[in-house]
Protein backbone atom coordinates (compact mmCIF):
# COMPACT_ATOMS: atom_id res chain seq x y z
CA UNK A 1 0.00 0.00 0.00
CA UNK A 2 3.25 2.31 1.03
CA UNK A 3 4.25 1.33 -2.57
CA UNK A 4 1.07 2.47 -4.50
CA UNK A 5 1.10 5.48 -2.51
CA UNK A 6 4.63 6.89 -3.07
CA UNK A 7 4.27 6.07 -6.93
CA UNK A 8 1.25 7.37 -7.11
CA UNK A 9 3.01 11.33 -5.66
CA UNK A 10 6.03 10.62 -8.21
CA UNK A 11 3.20 9.72 -11.12
CA UNK A 12 1.39 13.37 -9.82
CA UNK A 13 5.16 14.93 -9.44
CA UNK A 14 5.95 14.23 -12.70
CA UNK A 15 2.74 15.09 -14.08
CA UNK A 16 2.97 19.07 -12.59
CA UNK A 17 6.97 18.84 -13.97
CA UNK A 18 5.77 18.42 -17.68
CA UNK A 19 2.53 20.73 -17.51
CA UNK A 20 5.09 23.30 -16.06
CA UNK A 21 7.54 22.62 -18.47
CA UNK A 22 5.36 23.17 -21.01
CA UNK A 23 3.98 26.35 -19.61
CA UNK A 24 7.96 27.71 -20.50
CA UNK A 25 7.51 27.14 -24.20
CA UNK A 26 3.72 26.96 -25.24
CA UNK A 27 0.59 29.73 -24.14
CA UNK A 28 -2.21 26.45 -24.97
CA UNK A 29 -2.06 25.67 -21.09
CA UNK A 30 -1.86 29.24 -19.97
CA UNK A 31 -5.67 28.74 -18.52
CA UNK A 32 -4.23 26.12 -16.20
CA UNK A 33 -2.05 27.72 -14.66
CA UNK A 34 -2.87 27.75 -10.51
CA UNK A 35 -1.76 30.14 -8.16
CA UNK A 36 -0.15 27.45 -6.32
CA UNK A 37 2.24 26.88 -9.47
CA UNK A 38 3.62 30.21 -8.89
CA UNK A 39 6.24 28.89 -7.10
CA UNK A 40 9.76 30.45 -6.28
CA UNK A 41 11.45 26.89 -8.01
CA UNK A 42 8.69 27.39 -11.06
CA UNK A 43 9.22 31.42 -11.30
CA UNK A 44 13.50 30.10 -11.46
CA UNK A 45 12.69 27.68 -13.92
CA UNK A 46 10.68 30.20 -16.66
CA UNK A 47 13.25 33.29 -15.96
CA UNK A 48 15.83 30.07 -17.13
CA UNK A 49 14.04 29.47 -19.67
CA UNK A 50 13.64 32.96 -21.18
CA UNK A 51 17.61 33.26 -21.10
CA UNK A 52 18.72 29.79 -22.13
CA UNK A 53 15.84 28.51 -24.75
CA UNK A 54 14.65 32.11 -25.74
CA UNK A 55 18.00 34.06 -25.86
CA UNK A 56 16.09 36.70 -24.05
CA UNK A 57 18.75 39.40 -22.41
CA UNK A 58 19.14 40.43 -18.82
CA UNK A 59 16.86 43.39 -19.70
CA UNK A 60 13.97 41.25 -20.82
CA UNK A 61 14.50 38.85 -18.43
CA UNK A 62 14.33 41.59 -15.68
CA UNK A 63 11.44 43.35 -17.16
CA UNK A 64 9.38 40.00 -17.59
CA UNK A 65 10.23 39.35 -13.88
CA UNK A 66 9.01 43.02 -12.97
CA UNK A 67 5.41 42.13 -13.74
CA UNK A 68 5.73 38.87 -12.07
CA UNK A 69 6.74 40.74 -8.94
CA UNK A 70 3.89 43.24 -9.40
CA UNK A 71 1.27 40.27 -10.46
CA UNK A 72 2.00 38.76 -6.37
CA UNK A 73 2.19 41.60 -4.58
CA UNK A 74 -1.23 42.05 -6.07
CA UNK A 75 -2.11 38.57 -5.23
CA UNK A 76 -0.51 38.30 -1.55
CA UNK A 77 -2.68 41.95 -0.81
CA UNK A 78 -6.02 40.14 -2.24
CA UNK A 79 -4.80 36.59 -0.51
CA UNK A 80 -2.79 36.80 2.49
CA UNK A 81 -2.79 33.11 2.62
CA UNK A 82 -0.39 32.98 -0.26
CA UNK A 83 2.00 35.93 1.85
CA UNK A 84 4.46 33.64 2.23
CA UNK A 85 4.85 31.94 -0.91
CA UNK A 86 4.68 35.53 -2.69
CA UNK A 87 7.46 36.52 -0.10
CA UNK A 88 9.49 33.32 -1.85
CA UNK A 89 9.31 34.58 -5.12
CA UNK A 90 9.71 38.48 -4.36
CA UNK A 91 12.94 37.35 -2.73
CA UNK A 92 14.25 36.59 -6.10
CA UNK A 93 16.92 39.04 -7.21
CA UNK A 94 17.13 41.27 -10.21
CA UNK A 95 19.85 39.55 -12.48
CA UNK A 96 22.81 42.38 -12.40
CA UNK A 97 24.25 43.81 -15.98
CA UNK A 98 26.81 45.62 -17.34
CA UNK A 99 25.57 49.04 -18.82
CA UNK A 100 26.24 50.30 -21.73
CA UNK A 101 27.88 53.46 -22.79
CA UNK A 102 24.32 55.25 -25.14
CA UNK A 103 25.34 54.50 -28.94
CA UNK A 104 25.06 57.83 -31.03
CA UNK A 105 25.40 59.38 -34.31
CA UNK A 106 27.59 62.24 -35.22
CA UNK A 107 25.66 65.47 -37.37
CA UNK A 108 27.50 64.85 -40.36
CA UNK A 109 26.24 61.03 -40.04
CA UNK A 110 22.38 62.81 -39.56
CA UNK A 111 22.40 64.80 -41.87
CA UNK A 112 23.80 61.78 -44.29
CA UNK A 113 21.21 59.81 -43.26
CA UNK A 114 18.09 62.55 -43.35
CA UNK A 115 19.29 63.24 -47.05
CA UNK A 116 19.34 59.48 -48.31
CA UNK A 117 16.02 58.44 -49.42
CA UNK A 118 14.84 59.43 -53.08
CA UNK A 119 13.25 62.96 -53.22
CA UNK A 120 11.75 61.76 -56.53
CA UNK A 121 9.55 59.15 -55.05
CA UNK A 122 6.39 59.27 -52.83
CA UNK A 123 8.08 56.65 -50.36
CA UNK A 124 11.49 58.74 -50.60
CA UNK A 125 9.70 61.94 -49.90
CA UNK A 126 7.76 60.19 -46.80
CA UNK A 127 11.11 59.24 -45.70
CA UNK A 128 12.62 62.47 -45.91
CA UNK A 129 10.13 63.94 -43.87
CA UNK A 130 9.63 61.37 -41.74
CA UNK A 131 13.35 60.76 -40.16
CA UNK A 132 13.57 64.86 -40.50
CA UNK A 133 10.54 65.02 -37.69
CA UNK A 134 11.83 62.43 -35.98
CA UNK A 135 15.46 63.91 -35.43
CA UNK A 136 13.66 67.65 -34.88
CA UNK A 137 11.33 65.67 -32.11
CA UNK A 138 13.40 63.20 -30.61
CA UNK A 139 10.33 61.05 -30.73
CA UNK A 140 10.37 57.00 -29.69
CA UNK A 141 9.18 55.12 -32.54
CA UNK A 142 5.80 54.35 -31.35
CA UNK A 143 5.38 57.99 -31.03
CA UNK A 144 6.39 58.61 -34.22
CA UNK A 145 3.97 56.39 -36.52
CA UNK A 146 0.87 57.02 -33.67
CA UNK A 147 1.02 60.89 -35.16
CA UNK A 148 -2.14 62.01 -36.55
CA UNK A 149 -1.99 64.84 -38.90
CA UNK A 150 -4.22 66.40 -36.06
CA UNK A 151 -1.39 66.02 -34.19
CA UNK A 152 0.43 68.90 -36.12
CA UNK A 153 0.15 72.67 -35.95
CA UNK A 154 1.80 74.93 -38.82
CA UNK A 155 1.76 78.77 -38.41
CA UNK A 156 4.11 81.28 -37.02
CA UNK A 157 5.34 78.81 -34.30
CA UNK A 158 5.27 75.35 -35.56
CA UNK A 159 5.26 72.51 -32.95
CA UNK A 160 3.14 69.09 -32.88
CA UNK A 161 1.71 66.68 -30.21
CA UNK A 162 2.97 63.65 -29.39
CA UNK A 163 1.41 61.09 -27.26
CA UNK A 164 4.29 59.19 -25.20
CA UNK A 165 3.99 56.32 -23.03
CA UNK A 166 1.58 56.20 -19.65
CA UNK A 167 -0.93 58.43 -21.88
CA UNK A 168 1.51 60.95 -21.14
CA UNK A 169 1.11 64.20 -23.86
CA UNK A 170 4.04 66.73 -24.77
CA UNK A 171 4.50 69.46 -27.22
CA UNK A 172 7.74 69.93 -29.23
CA UNK A 173 8.79 72.99 -31.38
CA UNK A 174 9.73 72.19 -34.97
CA UNK A 175 12.67 73.77 -36.62
CA UNK A 176 11.56 76.53 -39.07
CA UNK A 177 12.62 73.66 -41.92
CA UNK A 178 10.95 70.52 -40.82
CA UNK A 179 7.85 72.77 -40.32
CA UNK A 180 8.03 73.74 -44.51
CA UNK A 181 8.98 69.73 -45.43
CA UNK A 182 6.04 68.88 -43.33
CA UNK A 183 3.71 71.66 -44.99
CA UNK A 184 4.75 71.05 -48.83
CA UNK A 185 4.42 66.95 -47.74
CA UNK A 186 0.53 67.95 -46.40
CA UNK A 187 0.28 70.07 -49.66
CA UNK A 188 1.25 67.52 -52.58
CA UNK A 189 -0.73 64.62 -50.41
CA UNK A 190 -3.86 65.72 -48.02
CA UNK A 191 -4.87 63.59 -46.22
CA UNK A 192 -8.04 64.09 -43.09
CA UNK A 193 -7.24 65.29 -39.45
CA UNK A 194 -7.86 61.23 -38.21
CA UNK A 195 -5.49 60.40 -40.60
CA UNK A 196 -1.58 58.85 -39.98
CA UNK A 197 0.86 61.47 -40.60
CA UNK A 198 3.41 58.98 -42.20
CA UNK A 199 1.37 55.95 -43.75
CA UNK A 200 2.01 53.05 -45.34
CA UNK A 201 1.45 52.31 -49.06
CA UNK A 202 -1.89 50.91 -48.35
CA UNK A 203 -3.08 54.35 -46.07
CA UNK A 204 -2.95 52.68 -42.67
CA UNK A 205 0.04 53.35 -39.92
CA UNK A 206 3.97 52.93 -40.63
CA UNK A 207 4.25 49.64 -38.20
CA UNK A 208 7.54 49.52 -36.24
CA UNK A 209 9.31 46.57 -38.83
CA UNK A 210 8.38 48.58 -41.37
CA UNK A 211 10.39 51.79 -40.16
CA UNK A 212 13.35 49.89 -39.42
CA UNK A 213 13.59 48.72 -42.66
CA UNK A 214 13.34 52.51 -43.77
CA UNK A 215 15.36 53.48 -42.00
CA UNK A 216 17.94 50.45 -43.22
CA UNK A 217 18.05 51.10 -46.54
CA UNK A 218 18.67 55.10 -46.05
CA UNK A 219 21.72 54.07 -43.60
CA UNK A 220 22.84 51.64 -46.43
CA UNK A 221 22.90 54.88 -49.04
CA UNK A 222 24.30 57.18 -46.82
CA UNK A 223 27.10 54.61 -46.08
CA UNK A 224 28.14 55.17 -49.42
CA UNK A 225 29.76 58.70 -48.23
CA UNK A 226 30.63 57.38 -44.86
CA UNK A 227 31.78 53.43 -45.01
CA UNK A 228 31.79 53.91 -41.47
CA UNK A 229 27.88 53.33 -41.19
CA UNK A 230 28.08 50.32 -43.01
CA UNK A 231 30.14 48.33 -39.77
CA UNK A 232 27.48 50.16 -37.25
CA UNK A 233 24.47 48.48 -35.64
CA UNK A 234 21.87 51.40 -36.53
CA UNK A 235 18.51 51.37 -35.12
CA UNK A 236 15.81 53.94 -34.84
CA UNK A 237 16.37 54.59 -30.69
CA UNK A 238 20.36 55.50 -31.90
CA UNK A 239 18.19 58.64 -33.40
CA UNK A 240 16.97 59.62 -30.22
CA UNK A 241 20.08 59.21 -28.50
CA UNK A 242 21.54 61.24 -31.57
CA UNK A 243 18.99 64.77 -30.63
CA UNK A 244 20.08 64.56 -26.82
CA UNK A 245 23.32 64.49 -27.18
CA UNK A 246 23.98 67.35 -30.13
CA UNK A 247 21.52 69.11 -27.34
CA UNK A 248 24.02 68.56 -24.87
CA UNK A 249 27.10 68.90 -26.80
CA UNK A 250 24.79 72.39 -28.08
CA UNK A 251 24.70 73.63 -24.09
CA UNK A 252 21.25 73.18 -23.47
CA UNK A 253 20.68 72.37 -19.89
CA UNK A 254 19.39 68.64 -19.20
CA UNK A 255 15.97 69.33 -17.44
CA UNK A 256 15.31 70.72 -20.89
CA UNK A 257 16.62 67.93 -22.95
CA UNK A 258 14.54 65.72 -20.35
CA UNK A 259 10.81 67.55 -20.98
CA UNK A 260 11.88 67.29 -25.02
CA UNK A 261 12.34 63.70 -24.77
CA UNK A 262 9.76 63.14 -22.32
CA UNK A 263 11.66 61.26 -19.61
CA UNK A 264 9.89 60.99 -16.77
CA UNK A 265 12.56 62.44 -14.25
CA UNK A 266 15.86 64.05 -15.12
CA UNK A 267 18.14 60.73 -14.22
CA UNK A 268 17.12 59.40 -16.95
CA UNK A 269 18.64 61.86 -19.18
CA UNK A 270 21.89 61.74 -17.41
CA UNK A 271 22.80 58.67 -19.01
CA UNK A 272 23.93 61.26 -21.92
CA UNK A 273 26.23 63.00 -19.79
CA UNK A 274 27.74 59.96 -18.84
CA UNK A 275 28.64 59.15 -22.60
CA UNK A 276 29.58 63.34 -23.78
CA UNK A 277 33.77 62.70 -24.55
CA UNK A 278 33.86 66.57 -25.07
CA UNK A 279 31.65 67.55 -21.77
CA UNK A 280 34.55 65.08 -19.53
CA UNK A 281 37.31 66.80 -21.48
CA UNK A 282 35.93 70.55 -20.39
CA UNK A 283 35.60 69.49 -17.02
CA UNK A 284 39.41 67.94 -16.77
CA UNK A 285 40.57 70.83 -18.51
CA UNK A 286 38.74 72.87 -15.22
CA UNK A 287 40.51 70.58 -12.86
CA UNK A 288 44.05 70.91 -14.46
CA UNK A 289 46.93 73.01 -12.11
CA UNK A 290 46.31 77.21 -12.56
CA UNK A 291 48.93 78.48 -14.35
CA UNK A 292 51.77 79.61 -12.71
CA UNK A 293 51.09 83.49 -13.58
CA UNK A 294 50.42 85.16 -10.38
CA UNK A 295 47.13 86.35 -9.21
CA UNK A 296 48.24 88.44 -6.69
CA UNK A 297 47.04 92.19 -7.59
CA UNK A 298 49.73 94.68 -8.50
CA UNK A 299 48.54 98.51 -7.82
CA UNK A 300 50.13 101.25 -9.98
CA UNK A 301 52.38 104.23 -9.50
CA UNK A 302 48.77 106.59 -9.46
CA UNK A 303 47.02 104.11 -6.85
CA UNK A 304 49.92 103.60 -4.62
CA UNK A 305 50.56 107.68 -4.60
CA UNK A 306 47.05 108.36 -3.47
CA UNK A 307 47.39 105.78 -1.12
CA UNK A 308 50.31 107.41 0.60
CA UNK A 309 48.18 111.20 0.83
CA UNK A 310 45.89 109.30 3.19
Amino acid sequence: MAIMVVEDKVTRARAVAGRRASLYSTDEMIHDIAIEDLSAPFILGFLNHLERQRHNCSRTRNARFAAIRSFMEYAAFEEPAIAAQAQSVLAIPMKRFEQPLVGFLSREHIEAILAAPDADTWVGQRDRVMLATLYNTGARVSELLGMRVSDLVLGPTSWIGIHGKGRKERSVPLWPATAKDLRRWLRQYPRAPHEPLFPGRDGRPLTRIGFTDRLKRAVSRASQQFPELARRRIFPHMVRHSVAMHMLQAGVDITVIALWLGHESPVTTHRYVEADLQMKERALKMLQAPSRTSLRYHPTDNVLRFLQTL
